[in-house]
C-alpha cells in the first residue's frame, strides 16, 4: 500500500499553519481579542481606563455586581473553601450543591435538577447521554455552538432545520424519524445572536407526534422571560410538560455554571451517565452561593424584571421614533440586534460607539451568518443611558 508523502512533510514546521490560519482571520476581519475591564459589573464599566455605557452584558437582571450576591459567596468561601476539590460523585459534593438543585427546581417547578460547572458543559453532557449513535437529532440552524457540539459529541446522526422552520423541521421527521432508535429536538429557547424566541409550542406538538424528545437551552431566557422569570417555558405555558430543560446561572443570575432540570428519572440518569458531569470537578462554593441567592432575588423581587422589560420598551420606542432605517431583527428579549452590511461595518459602527462612551460589541462571522451589532438591556440601565445610546446611534447613521 502506497502512502502520498506532502513535498516538505519531513522538514516543514508542523505548527507554521497556525501563523497563516490567523493571517486569514485578520484579513476577513473576523479576529478577535479580549477587551479589559477593571470595575465591578455594571450598566457602566471602566473599559481601557475609561468609563463607558455597557450594552455588552449578559448580566439582564444586574446581579452580577449586586452586595447579596458577593456577600454570600465571601460566605461560602470562608465556610467551605474556595474549590470543590473533586467531581461530585467523589469529594466535591456540599449541601450547598443540592440546595441550588432544588431551588433551581422549584422555580424551573421541576421534579429535579441537576448543576454543572457551566451551560455548555451542561449541553455537552445532556445531550451525549440521553442519545448515541443509533439516534436521531435534530437542530436548529442558530442553536449555541454548546448545543451543535453536543450533538457532534453524542454521535448521533445530525440534521440542521433552517431557523425556526417547523415546517422543514416536520418534512425532515416524516422523511427520517423512522430509521432511528431515538430522536432529540434540540434548541435554544431565546435565540442568543438574534433575540428571537423559539415556536416552543409547536415544537412540543411535533416532538410528542413524532415520538421525540425535546431538549430546550434557556440560558438568555432563565429568570427574564415568564411570570416568574422561570424562562420560555413558562411564558408559552409549557410548564409541567414533559422536555428537558438546560440553563445557565451565568447571565440573568449572576453566577458561573449551568444546570439540567427535568423529572426525577432523566436527572437520577444524567448523575450517571453524563460524562461532563461525572469527571469534572464540582461548581465552587462561591459560584453556587451566588447562583442560590439570585434565584432568592428573582422570585423575591418581580420589580427588577418588570423594570428590565420597561427598559428594553423604551429603548424600541426611542429606536423606532428616532431611527426607521436601522435594520433591527425581530426579537421578544431583551437582546436587540441590528446588521450590517460586512465584518470591517461592523467593527467600525462598533469602535465608533466605543469612541463615544457605549460598549456594544459588534458580532461577526462564523459566529453569525451576517455581521451585526449586539445590544443586551439591562435591569439597571437608567432612561439617560438608554437615550445616550440611541443619539449616539443617530450620528452614527
Amino acid at each position: 500500500m502506497k502512502y502520498k508523502l506532502y513535498p516538505s512533510s519531513m522538514t516543514a514546521d508542523p505548527y507554521a499553519w497556525i501563523e497563516q490560519s490567523l493571517a486569514t482571520i485578520q484579513r476577513a476581519d473576523w479576529y478577535r481579542s479580549v477587551q479589559t475591564l477593571s470595575d465591578r459589573p455594571g450598566a457602566t464599566v471602566v473599559l481601557a481606563g475609561r468609563e463607558v455605557i455597557n450594552f455588552a452584558s449578559n448580566d439582564y437582571l444586574g446581579l452580577a455586581g449586586d452586595e447579596r450576591l458577593i456577600k454570600a459567596a465571601i460566605a461560602a468561601i470562608s465556610e467551605f473553601g474556595t474549590g470543590s476539590t473533586g467531581s461530585r460523585l467523589l469529594s466535591g459534593h456540599r449541601e450547598l450543591h443540592r440546595e441550588l438543585e432544588m431551588a433551581i427546581a422549584s422555580l424551573k417547578q421541576t421534579e429535579d435538577a441537576i448543576v454543572f460547572s457551566s451551560g455548555y458543559l451542561a449541553n455537552l453532557g445532556a445531550i451525549a447521554a440521553v442519545v448515541g449513535k443509533r439516534d436521531l437529532i435534530l437542530s436548529d440552524q442558530y442553536n449555541h455552538s454548546s448545543l451543535k457540539n453536543g450533538a457532534i459529541l453524542s454521535g448521533a446522526a445530525v440534521i440542521e432545520y433552517p431557523h425556526c422552520d417547523v415546517v422543514a423541521l416536520k418534512t425532515q421527521l416524516r422523511q427520517q424519524r423512522q430509521n432511528y432508535r431515538r430522536c432529540l429536538i434540540i434548541t435554544d429557547s431565546v435565540f442568543s445572536m438574534d433575540g428571537d424566541l423559539c415556536p416552543l409550542l409547536t415544537l412540543l406538538e411535533i416532538a410528542e407526534e413524532f415520538n421525540c424528545m425535546l431538549l430546550v437551552d434557556e440560558a438568555h431566557a432563565t429568570g427574564v422571560i415568564g411570570k416568574t422569570g422561570a424562562g420560555c417555558v413558562e411564558h408559552f405555558g409549557c410548564t409541567g410538560k414533559q422536555l428537558i430543560q438546560i440553563g445557565t446561572l451565568s447571565k440573568a443570575l449572576g453566577s458561573l455554571g449551568g444546570y439540567v432540570a427535568g423529572s426525577a428519572n432523566l436527572i437520577d440518569f444524567l448523575r450517571n451517565r453524563a460524562p461532563t458531569w461525572i469527571y469534572t470537578t464540582g461548581l465552587s462554593p462561591a459560584d453556587t452561593a451566588a447562583a442560590l441567592t439570585a434565584i432568592g432575588i428573582v422570585q423575591q423581587e418581580p420589580q427588577r424584571r418588570m423594570q428590565l422589560w420597561r427598559n428594553v420598551d423604551y429603548l424600541k420606542h426611542l429606536m423606532q421614533q428616532h431611527l426607521p432605517n436601522l435594520k433591527l431583527l425581530p426579537t421578544a428579549s431583551p437582546i436587540l440586534c441590528f446588521q450590517l452590511p460586512s465584518p470591517a461595518d461592523a467593527l467600525l459602527v462598533s469602535q465608533h460607539l466605543k469612541d463615544a462612551g457605549i460598549f456594544a460589541p459588534a458580532i461577526r462571522p462564523p459566529t453569525v451568518p451576517t455581521s451585526r451589532i449586539r445590544i443586551s438591556v439591562m435591569a439597571t440601565h437608567e432612561a439617560e443611558h438608554i437615550e445616550e445610546l440611541v443619539a449616539v446611534l443617530r450620528n452614527t447613521n
